[in-house]
């Protein structure tokens, strides 16, 4: 068997030799090791621009054949957000021209269900410029309403949401376990927990949880997660850089350009931040236990986006960051408290070529229907988006070319999901667009600030069929995106998407299907558990008449996820989870595994349903929406 970098590390992580990380990677130079590039850019000056890596497009490989391929793809995204009543624009940093890279990062969404009407609201972050505003015109933060008939209301002034400055991410989970859905938002500056009140209003808790910080920090993605499973949900929040504007340095000073264009400084070359844990006091308080678990000895900084799940299958969440312009982070949960980083040992951490890359956002999911969460991450411009395949006990492969992502290098990606877009039960890929600087506009050297989207079909076969130009104008309209979040907002049994923009209105894309396949949704409801079934891993089974939907021929549609408070780049998608179904009539099987270590088994159940199951095997609700949509 070949010596991969994978095999080798793990070998060292089983055994008792320890190296340093340079001696660890100067033994596996040239192959997989520091690339020049790589320690050229560990050397860079502070406030140093930054750089992309020369992965070049490649053809989609020619794998086994798959009866998908050249099949029309049956749904077209349309961005409704102007006739729904997304009229809000996100406000974040120069139009034009960026002094600092605080201005470029933009804002997360959140399909997030305040009045568990289990109708999808909105809520956008929004942000700040360096100038500031006039007193009673600082923009803020929204949270749209769903009426129920395709648009949406803006009540974020009734709800006590509307809090102004450099909002980044935002994630939500029922963190005090009184049945209703909270929300965190992070910022450059100080965050903000909001405690739902369960009558439509908001209380800011911040204080009160505990959650004040003591200095300046660029607080990035979140995530609800209960790492230590006693039924609370804990808080993880990612920190990107150290950055005080009074000693910032400016682009015409430390001479940053990107492609000999003056840009903002940094990342390379400023320092990274630290990111937090947070444990959950059962009180409505937080305790800071980031230096006890082990959340400051990671290899990785400049957090971004943040996914937490259980990728091990040991009924323990774990951790992937999402890293700018170095290697990644995979905090493995050591079941004591304790997080080691294993990203490296488990192939996750650079490229396939062993350099780091700029990630932006992740997405958790089990594209190739193992059992085994596989994970997708967003990268800069010149380099090609990862896919990472989970080949079990906490290792991963690099199937980026493999499976086909490898064609596309010139677009620059934030939001991204795993979804499935057709209802075939196979997860397809979304991935929203942007560049980084506004610069770039006007210029021939790069792709443009605005830009499409990319659109991955599953081929069913591990491969991955580019079909962005074919996925509606909702997806070939150029757009300023960064976060995105996912979920079924009209209830008609597909799955659409709201992007938060940097600078511009946002876009509500609505998935408008031909192809009347099934489907079931699934709301989980902890007891025992955290109130909000954040951590439940969900097996559907269900029997289709056609076979290549099937893993084998002739075996049952076998489908899992888990529910998770964040998704993507600094967003939160729908806490209940979608499944499609094919042509399947009944759903044979619904198995929930909880937190607790609980499992609960459903049987013979209706398709097109939204269940709301309670942990315990109850059946709260059994929703038809075909029959309530105006």
């Amino acid at each position: 068997m070949p010596l991969t970098r994978r095999r080798f590390l793990q070998s060292l992580s089983r055994t008792a030799l320890v190296l340093p990380l340079e001696e660890i990677l100067s033994l596996t130079r040239p192959a997989f090791g520091l690339s020049a590039r790589q320690a050229e850019q560990q050397q860079r000056p502070a406030g140093a621009a930054r750089e992309t890596y020369s992965a070049e497009a490649r053809p989609a490989p020619k794998g086994a054949p798959s009866p998908v391929t050249g099949t029309p793809l049956g749904v077209q995204f349309v961005d409704v957000a102007q006739e729904a009543g997304l009229n809000a624009e996100t406000i974040f940093g120069g139009e034009h021209h960026n002094k600092y890279l605080l201005e470029t990062t933009g804002c997360g969404a959140a399909f997030f269900d305040y009045d568990q009407d289990d109708w999808l609201d909105i809520f956008l972050v929004n942000g700040w410029r360096l100038e500031g505003f006039p007193k009673g015109h600082e923009p803020v933060c929204h949270l749209f309403k769903n009426n129920r008939d395709g648009t949406f209301t803006d009540v974020t002034l009734k709800t006590g949401l509307a809090r102004s400055g450099w909002g980044q991410a935002c994630c939500v989970g029922d963190y005090n376990n009184d049945g209703w859905n909270d929300l965190f938002v992070s910022y450059y500056g100080q965050n903000a927990l909001f405690r739902n009140n369960g009558n439509g209003t908001f209380t800011e808790v911040t204080k009160e949880a505990g959650l004040l910080q003591d200095r300046l920090r660029w607080n990035s993605g979140c995530t609800f997660l209960d790492y230590d499973r006693d039924g609370r949900l804990d808080l993880f929040v990612g920190n990107y850089i150290d950055l005080d504007l009074k000693t910032a340095p400016l682009p015409e000073d430390a001479n940053c350009t990107y492609k000999g264009i003056q840009v903002a400084c940094g990342p390379p070359g400023l320092q990274g931040g630290k990111n937090l844990l947070y444990h959950n006091n059962g009180d409505g308080t937080f305790s800071d236990v980031s230096e006890k678990s082990g959340m400051g000895t990671a290899l990785g900084t400049y957090a971004l986006g943040v996914v937490a799940a259980d990728f091990d299958n040991s009924g323990w969440p774990n951790i992937y960051v999402a890293n700018d312009s170095t290697a990644a982070t995979y905090y493995v949960n050591q079941k004591d408290g304790t997080f080691k980083d294993q990203a490296v040992e488990a192939g996750v951490a650079y490229s396939p070529d062993g350099k780091p890359q700029a990630g932006m956002g992740v997405s958790a999911g089990d594209y190739n229907r193992d059992g085994l969460l596989d994970i997708v991450k967003t990268n800069f411009a010149g380099d090609t988006d990862s896919l990472y395949l989970n080949l079990g006990e906490s290792s991963f492969d690099d199937r980026t070319y493999q499976a086909g992502l490898g064609v596309n290098t010139r677009l620059l990606g934030w939001g991204v999901s795993f979804l499935d877009i057709d209802n075939d039960g196979w997860l397809d890929i979304l991935i929203a667009n942007g560049h980084v600087y506004p610069e770039v506009d006007g210029t021939q050297v790069d792709a443009p600030y605005a830009e499409r989207k990319y659109l991955y079909r599953n081929l069913r076969n591990g491969q991955f069929e580019d079909l962005s130009l074919m996925g509606g104008s909702g997806l070939t309209t150029p757009a300023k995106a960064r976060g995105f979040a996912v979920g079924d907002y009209d209830n008609d049994g597909d799955l659409d998407a709201v992007v938060n923009c940097v600078n511009a209105l946002p876009q509500l894309l609505r998935c408008d299907s031909k192809l009347n396949r099934s489907w079931i949704k699934i709301r989980a409801v902890g007891k025992k558990s955290n109130r909000s079934g954040i951590g439940a891993k969900i097996k559907v089974v269900a029997q289709t008449g056609t076979p290549v939907l099937s893993a084998k021929s002739g075996s049952p549609l076998t489908q899992i996820d888990e529910v998770r408070s964040s998704n993507g780049y600094f967003s939160a998608g729908d806490l209940r989870l979608h499944f499609g179904l094919g042509d399947a009539k009944k759903v044979d099987l619904v198995e929930v595994r909880w937190p607790s270590g609980a499992v609960d088994t459903l049987k013979n159940l209706d398709v097109n349903r939204l269940y709301v199951v309670e942990e315990g095997g109850q059946i709260l609700k059994a929703e038809d929406f075909s029959q309530k949509r105006h």
